[in-house]
């Protein structure tokens, strides 16, 4: 460069950025469609969408906003792409709920829908999460589908597990939906089938609703190349060709399974495949096969079994592509002689159902009756239902404990230890001289987290390579975890299982050996790339965990670290640490490949001379380690380190969790800020309202009357409150809660302000927590009575903030060591939360040095939140009132004070004519449609509250002259003298024929504990008869405990009531189908 007079330029900043858009997409990086076609890096979703997007009219999204399952469309549609009809299909991003889908019936069957568009499809795109939501819209659509469009929906089969934060692979959901609606079920088994699989169930919508459905946790945002992508034109072509040739010869009265197999020789005859309904692999003359549902499932299996045959086990997989219609005909014609045994490998819900032998998978159902009912064996195979739970992860070794459970001997080299193998790393799937792995583990805020995609993306730009990447998250270790994997190969991979033989691993942190097993997943004499700034050699083995020490030297690895705070431009700017490690990496995994890889890697981020700059400077900042043989003297130690970290990461999320802490500044003013906004409101941008810190519509009500319902001498404070709605307006709905808008205890803010040194008469001047752009003026005091929850439970994060206040060194150690991730800190936080109940007032006081300003404390402290509370009437009954049912909340902590429930203390201490700001919440709690269909109500406690409201509204019914159906209700509670609450009501409602049966439950008047449940089991003929023969609702209301028993009950009246009509039935499966139809409603705290 010529030297100039100008001033001196700073160092160059990379002129190209890498940003990461969404997992979803190929390299997490936008992809124009009309550039999807031939040899392609895509994922799953991207070509699922290309199919969607250039055939539909119109798609309908269901997507959770971290799933990104409709990133690609949206963007299209955006930038005006057109489909293969010549337009820009509208995609409708929809969120999901109760009713999902009604929208796109709306569509489909307006008077005003465009006729010559009844040919085109109409396309939902959805997680399987989603599908309870769109149950009722689509049971209306499979009714409706002979004058309806085709339709199709692409559902990723994701969703998180039940009582846990694990992203798990759901197809359950799927094939419930489909068996109860009769819609065709197809899967792709893999990533470079799932373009022409999503095709496949285009056309296949043509004859019937279809649902395609693809693993969306693994392979669905995997990066591979596939070789034979179709773009759009060719997309239509063979579209239209089939589904002209399909109908020139197709029945329209033919069963499903003929039209079926008709449009599958049409598919094939079309692309040249041999695509079938299910497809055999494996030995010729098999003693067992597996049969197999689902993407990682078919592809693994395959493998294993594949590579098990090598060693002469005779076993053999049946992969079912297309699930619905389950043709038996076909299965059984595929379904080799010579099986002995077949085993289903079938998903049920979670591992309770894996245990309960009375829970079958669906898949093994359809194999047991296709097998029993068929003449094609002299002697019939048996039939084993190999269960598994949605947050199985599959890996080579448990797909081969799968097999074993069909064969005797033992299917791999060494002793089998139940549903495991301890010689697991014997099964290699991968040939290590022809595939190259390498493993990528980093904090998911490391300034270099993104190297890994763009490593596997500067490999993708050599032709001769096949590259597959793969990057999950667990947000809830470390602070945030991200793994990224990546296979290079010159042959196509298919590998939907994690890494288990890397030919090198990057470690961004030292804490995550700590906690992972990392070396585990290591090949021999692999080399492992450790970032581990400021440490020198000599304090190497301190840093290091000893069975990480131990393990390198076992596995013989090579072990080198980087230290980025030798290299001066990283120092200052820390952007520069990912250019830093992707040269890094380059010399350690592939210094044959330095150069032209720095060229490969500046083309897609940076540029080439701070690429080779940093790589110069690799001298400074890389080293190679020589590991000790006493390294490999420390196995007794490590043993029992071994048992406590963790195999792998646990996917829960597909994107990291962001740290940001956005708050709103708040200040301090004094009054003549508050008095410009009254004289001047429309200068100002001001307007007067109730509360106007809160978001929600609210209402001014005044106590008419507040009286308590259990004896003084009684330990539990039962009270019943009603409140006058005056000329509010308030209009409130059977079922529904009245939310409380407390207030902070007067005597205890009073104490705070003395205690803090504040002026409760200052103005601060904060943007209302709902919406950013609304500023508020309120005193200090008004501040800590409405809205600074004080006197609340403070979570993690407070004490983390806190801490940058503290003036004392040994008071800021102890608020980090609590609000940090270390064990000795979360344990003294939860006992400090859930025994000595702490509240923020409590620890601005334990730590004196710790002095925000009040506006610091509105901003680490959370808002006081509303309290919803069950309304206890009928507004048709008491047109001008609200009551509530409420027990107050009160205990003594280990220091011996009384403490109490901010909003029950609040409420009780109402005098009559106190004002009080309420709101309105929804609720579940609904009354049937049929004032003739039966209730049965079992509530605990003040969960009889909204059940006074239902038996209120019945009573009124039958005052108006209509017929009711009949009232069980159940009630529970400890002792009938003290907590009969509003008996009289009940046993004169009972009288007056509106309740039909009183169940009470008083579990401590007698010798034995006589709950709820108990009573309803007493009464089971009548439940059966209100319930199931009448149509009738079932509510529960209280705490969560009796939830199982209540359940059992309902079970057995199913199982009994099917058996009196000589009906089979599964009871789980009725009371979901009950939920549906909101007839099992559970209102539980």
């Amino acid at each position: 460069m010529p030297a100039t007079d100008g001033p001196v330029q700073g160092p160059e900043k990379p002129h190209k950025e890498f940003i990461q858009k969404s997992s979803s997409l190929p390299f997490s990086q936008n992809i124009e469609l009309p550039s999807i076609g031939g040899p392609t890096y895509s994922t799953t979703q991207t070509l699922v969408q290309q199919v969607a997007y250039t055939l539909s009219d119109r798609l309908w999204t269901y997507s959770p906003e971290t799933f990104d399952l409709d990133v690609a469309v949206k963007s299209w549609c955006g930038d005006g792409a057109q489909n293969a009809h010549g337009y820009t299909p509208s995609v409708e991003s929809m969120q999901t709920r109760q009713g999902a889908a009604s929208i796109a019936l709306g569509y489909m069957f307006s008077k005003d829908f465009d006729l010559e568009k009844k040919h085109i499809p109409q396309t939902v795109i959805a997680s399987s999460s989603s599908l309870p939501y769109l149950h009722s819209a689509l049971d209306q659509l499979s009714l409706l589908y002979s004058v309806a469009n085709p339709f199709v929906a692409h559902v990723a089969a994701v969703g998180y597990a039940g009582g846990s934060s694990s992203l798990v692979t759901d197809y359950v959901s799927t094939i419930e939906l489909a068996e109860d609606l009769g819609f065709a079920l197809i899967a792709s088994p893999s990533t470079h089938e799932s373009q022409h699989m999503a095709l496949l169930a285009t056309l296949l919508a043509s004859t019937v609703p279809t649902i395609h459905t693809y693993d969306g946790v693994t392979s669905g945002r995997e990066t591979t190349r596939v070789i034979d992508v179709l773009d759009q034109a060719r997309l239509f072509h063979d579209y239209s060709s089939m589904v002209e040739s399909a109908s020139s010869s197709r029945r329209r009265n033919a069963p499903i399974d003929v039209r079926v197999e008709g449009l599958l020789e049409a598919f094939n005859r079309e692309l040249g495949t041999e695509y079938g309904l299910f497809e055999y692999r494996g030995h010729s003359s098999p003693d067992a096969v597996m049969v197999t549902f689902g993407t990682v499932e078919s592809a693994l299996s395959d493998q294993v079994a594949s590579s098990l045959g090598k060693s002469g086990v005779r076993i053999g997989v049946l992969n079912v592509r297309i699930y619905r219609p389950f043709v038996e005909q076909e299965f059984l014609r595929l379904l080799p002689k010579s099986t002995k045994v077949v085993g289903v490998l079938g998903q049920v819900v979670d591992g309770e159902a894996v245990a309960d032998s009375t829970i079958g998978s669906a898949l093994y159902g359809d194999v047991v009756a296709a097998i029993t009912f068929s003449d094609a064996f002299q002697t019939p195979p048996g039939v084993i239902d190999i269960k598994y739970s949605r947050e199985t992860t599959w890996t080579p070794v448990s797909m081969a404990a799968a097999f074993q459970l069909m064969l005797k001997k033992p299917v791999m080299q060494g002793e089998e230890s139940g549903a495991t193998f301890e010689a697991g790393q014997n099964l290699r799937l991968l040939d290590s001289a022809t595939v190259q792995q390498y493993a990528f583990w980093d904090k998911d805020d490391s300034p270099s987290s993104n190297a890994p995609l763009i490593f596997g993306s500067a490999l993708a730009r050599d032709s001769s390579n096949n590259v597959t990447t793969r990057t999950r998250h667990d947000n809830l270790t470390e602070g945030g975890l991200v793994k990224t994997e990546i296979r290079r190969s010159k042959q196509s991979v298919d590998a939907p299982y994690p890494i288990d033989a890397a030919d090198m691993i990057y470690i961004g942190d030292a804490k995550l050996i700590d906690r992972f097993d990392i070396v585990q997943a290591i090949r021999p004499q692999g080399k492992i790339l450790l970032k581990l700034p400021g440490t020198k050699d000599e304090e190497l083995e301190k840093r290091l965990q000893e069975k990480f020490r131990h393990d390198i030297s076992t596995h013989q690895c090579e072990l080198f670290i980087l230290d980025p705070s030798k290299v001066e431009k990283v120092s200052n700017d820390p952007v520069f640490e990912t250019y830093l490690l992707q040269a890094a990496f380059l010399r350690v995994g592939l210094p044959n490949l330095e150069k032209i890889g720095l060229d490969k890697l500046a083309s897609v981020n940076g540029s080439h001379d701070v690429l080779m700059d940093l790589a110069q400077q690799l001298e400074h900042a890389l080293r190679k380690i020589e590991v000790p043989e006493d390294w490999n003297t420390a196995q007794a130690e490590t043993d029992s380190t071994s048992s406590d970290l963790l195999a792998d990461i646990e996917s829960t999320s597909f994107i990291g969790f962001d740290k940001t802490d956005m708050e709103p500044p708040t200040h301090l003013k004094d009054w003549k800020t508050a008095a410009r906004g009254l004289l001047f409101k429309e200068a100002c941008g001001m307007k007067s309202a109730l509360r106007p810190d809160l978001a929600i519509k609210t209402h001014t009500v005044s106590v008419i009357e507040n009286r308590r319902l259990t004896p003084l001498t009684y330990d539990r404070n039962i009270f019943h409150i009603e409140f006058g709605l005056g000329e509010t307006g308030l209009k409130y709905d059977i079922g529904e809660a009245l939310g409380i808008h407390a207030e902070n205890d007067e005597l205890q803010v009073e104490e705070f302000i003395r205690f803090y040194r504040l002026n409760p008469e200052e103005i601060v001047e904060v943007p209302s927590r709902e919406d950013a752009s609304v500023l508020e003026n309120r005193t200090v005091w008004q501040a800590l009575m409405q809205n600074v929850d004080i006197f609340g439970r403070p979570p993690k994060r407070f004490y983390e903030a806190l801490a940058e206040f503290a003036d004392d060194p040994s008071e800021k150690h102890e608020l980090q060591t609590l609000g940090g991730p270390e064990p000795e800190g979360a344990t003294e936080f939860k006992r400090r939360a859930e025994v000595d109940t702490i509240t923020y007032a409590d620890i601005l006081l334990e730590f004196p040095s710790a002095h925000p300003s009040f506006h610091d404390i509105v901003r680490i402290v959370n808002p006081m939140k509303r309290r919803e509370y069950s309304i206890a009437s009928c507004q048709k009954v008491t047109p001008n009132s609200v009551a509530l049912m409420i027990v107050v909340v009160g205990w003594v902590d280990p220091k011996g004070r009384d403490r109490f429930g901010q909003a029950t203390r609040f409420l009780n201490k109402l005098k009559v004519g106190a004002q009080v700001t309420v709101s309105i919440k929804p609720s579940v709690m609904k009354l049937p449609p049929k004032s003739t269909q039966p209730l049965i109500m079992a509530g605990l406690g003040t969960g009889l509250a909204p059940f006074r409201a239902f038996v209120q509204h019945r009573a009124w019914e039958k005052a108006q002259g209509k017929e009711i159906g009949s009232v069980l209700l159940y009630m529970g509670s400890r002792h009938q003298r003290e907590e009969y609450c509003y008996g009289e009501e009940w046993e004169a409602y009972q009288d007056a024929g509106v309740i039909t049966l009183l169940g009470r439950a008083f579990s401590r008047d007698q010798p034995q504990k006589i709950y709820i449940q108990d009573r309803m089991r007493q009464t089971m003929d009548d439940i059966i008869q209100a319930y199931l023969k009448e149509d009738g609702a079932f509510y529960l209301c209280g705490p969560t405990w009796p939830v199982p028993d209540v359940t059992n009950v309902l079970e057995d009246a199913i199982t009994r009531d099917a058996k009196a009509i000589g009906k089979k039935t599964d009871p789980h499966k009725e009371i979901e189908r009950l939920k549906d139809q909101l007839r099992y409603v559970l209102e539980v705290y």
